[in-house]
């Protein structure tokens, strides 16, 4: 089996993947394409790294503008797509400015009762799923690139159990709720919690207190949908815990994508910090 986040009668049909910005949406196209896996991509105007376009044939690419839904539904009709898989960001502030949503876009919103990524994204995949295509969860052929179980790189003494209980139960608290994914610790105080701005302006933000022993946990609430929205944590946010001395990350198991995780786990060894995964309570 390709992916145990596959649906069990999927037999490596062709899937079309609608990516967002980062290194998440190559990686993906990497493993999919190393499966044989034939692959079509819709890319986001302002958002979807050139690098990764530049690696499609143009029949087999579409490029979009940020809320023109209808013109996403037709392309999917087109490609005769019956699997889907979403991937990358999406820079938070364009769902508030910038977004231009066609009228297709314009009647989702108005039906929301709340407005933020999940309400809007959920819906989307309502709409491709009407179509007859299905969704596929998003860490979808990234099984090995998720986070384990346990200490993942061993730099240091593990903080204690009851200060991982604290920080796992408040993030997933506040998870719960809306609010954001992460959550930096001190002993058994809240540092920082994510919103809209994202993990690394959060951990910037926590960096000018200049306080040690910090532990940065990142989770998933437990009704996610799993078919957007995912955490991931890649070179970027490591290089960044390092230059803000934060050594310590604990990460949801089978939830967050450590992205190129090889390389993420080796650059922690050298950097000194230590990445724990836990289980969901």
């Amino acid at each position: 089996m390709d992916s145990k986040f596959l649906p069990t009668d999927y037999n490596r049909e062709p899937i079309t993947l609608i990516a967002g910005r980062g290194r998440y949406p190559a990686l993906l196209t990497e493993i999919i394409r190393a499966k044989g896996i034939p692959l079509k991509l819709i890319s986001i105007k302002s958002e979807t790294d050139d690098s990764l376009i530049d690696g499609f044939a143009q029949e087999d690419h579409v490029s979009l503008e940020l809320g023109k839904v209808n013109q996403l539904l037709k392309t999917l009709k087109s490609f005769e797509s019956k699997y889907v898989i979403m991937a990358g960001q999406i820079k938070p502030t364009r769902l508030f400015k910038g977004l231009n949503p066609d009228i297709k876009l314009v009647s989702i919103l108005a039906k929301l009762k709340k407005l933020n990524a999940e309400t809007i994204f959920g819906s989307l995949v309502e709409e491709i799923t009407k179509l007859g295509c299905t969704v596929l969860d998003a860490r979808s052929f990234l099984d090995d690139h998720l986070a384990s179980e346990g200490v993942m790189t061993l730099t240091k003494k593990q903080p204690s159990s009851d200060i991982l209980e604290f920080g796992i139960n408040m993030a997933q608290n506040i998870a719960n709720l809306n609010i954001g994914q992460g959550i930096v610790i001190k002993d058994k105080t809240v540092i920082a919690v994510e919103a809209f701005e994202g993990t690394n302006k959060m951990l910037k933000r926590v960096g000018e207190l200049e306080l040690k022993d910090l532990i940065f946990f990142k989770t998933i609430k437990k009704s996610q949908d799993c078919r957007f929205d995912i955490p991931a944590f890649g070179l970027q946010t490591l290089e960044l815990m390092k230059s803000l001395k934060i050594q310590t990350a604990a990460l949801e198991k089978n939830s967050v994508i450590l992205i190129d995780k090889p390389e993420v786990l080796k650059a922690a060894e050298k950097y000194k910090i230590q990445l724990i995964g836990f289980s969901p309570r």
